[in-house]
């Protein structure tokens, strides 16, 4: 689990900035329909933003995360994973989300990605970027090996080796990646370890990936929170990171 129910993005949200808002039902290529939270800004850039959340899918801290990207001019548009298990009706903080990870599948997160793109570009964006968090950072850059299109692939200390289930993971599959990879960990993930960032470093090196790893000294997994005010510095410099990424 990343996130508190309660917590929020460490971003300063703009004052009058024109932003349209709706929760979506989005239909998915296999047949899955899914929940999904959009948010527009009325003067749009050519860029749109996937939210692919942690393990518990859509809540708060990820439509308040779509509006911050709003504001700075890109539509973005956060999805939910279990659209195939628990419907796509709003869910309160007592959802019991583990047993609905447990079903989830590569491929389905992927449909539901790909439905996310489509959407986007229906939209009128022209370039279409992924951003996750832990369950999400990992599927987002697995996104860049998926056939969507990205301009990029984003993640917030995702996990890059193989899966427990031995599933191959972003660093087995860089040779696959097919668009330019964001990746902000903390130096103090007990469960990322630093020389698993390395070993990713090493793979899209030798697969000629252009990249971008940014490890912050002394910062936990999901630091990325305006409850982990010690950390304030690395949440700013990680999102000023994301924008540059995006660019205008």
């Amino acid at each position: 689990m990343c996130f508190d129910r309660d917590s929020l993005p460490p971003i300063p949200a703009i004052s009058g900035a024109a932003v349209s808002h709706d929760d979506l039902i989005l239909d998915a290529a296999d047949g899955n329909r899914l929940a999904a939270f959009a948010a527009t800004p009325d003067e749009a850039s050519d860029a749109g933003v996937v939210i692919l959340p942690d393990v518990r899918g859509l809540y708060r801290f990820y439509e308040e995360l779509a509006l911050r990207f709003a504001e700075r001019g890109h539509t973005a548009v956060a999805i939910d994973y279990f659209g195939r298990t628990a419907g796509v009706s709003k869910r309160d903080g007592e959802f019991e989300y583990t047993p609905h990870v447990q079903q989830t599948t590569a491929e389905g997160v992927q449909a539901d990605t790909a439905a996310g793109a489509a959407w986007l570009r229906d939209a009128g964006c022209q370039r279409i970027f992924t951003v996750g968090f832990c369950f999400g950072g990992r599927h987002s850059w697995l996104a860049a090996a998926a056939g969507h299109g990205l301009a990029g692939a984003i993640g917030f200390y995702g996990r890059p080796g193989a899966g427990q289930d031995g599933s191959p993971g972003p660093e087995q599959r860089a040779g696959e990646l097919e668009a330019p990879i964001l990746g902000l960990m903390g130096g103090a993930d007990q469960g990322i370890p630093v020389e698993a960032v390395r070993a990713f470093k090493q793979a899209l090196e030798d697969a000629g990936v252009e990249h971008e790893l940014v490890v912050y000294d002394g910062a936990p997994h999901s630091f990325f929170d305006r409850k982990q005010e010690d950390f304030a510095e690395a949440s700013a410099d990680a999102w000023s990171r994301v924008l540059a990424f995006i660019g205008p």
